[in-house]
């Protein structure tokens, strides 16, 4: 769920997959790879991506709307 969920927040931000990817000190591989859902987020991605936009780790993991 919480690829689905980092998509909206970096297509609502107007961000390219490279853009989210340097906001979040990361790459534009790694954003590509949690979009699909290949990797897991560690919490200290979760921290950093529900801090830099403005969101819950809830609605991020899908647990909320």
């Amino acid at each position: 769920m919480y690829g689905k969920r980092i998509r909206e927040i970096r297509k609502k931000n107007g961000l390219n997959q490279a853009e989210f990817a340097k906001k979040i000190d990361s790459t534009q591989d790694m954003v590509s790879r949690y979009e699909k859902g290949d990797i897991d987020l560690s919490t200290a991605m979760i921290i950093k991506i529900c801090k830099t936009f403005n969101v819950s780790a809830d609605y991020l993991l899908g647990l909320s709307d």
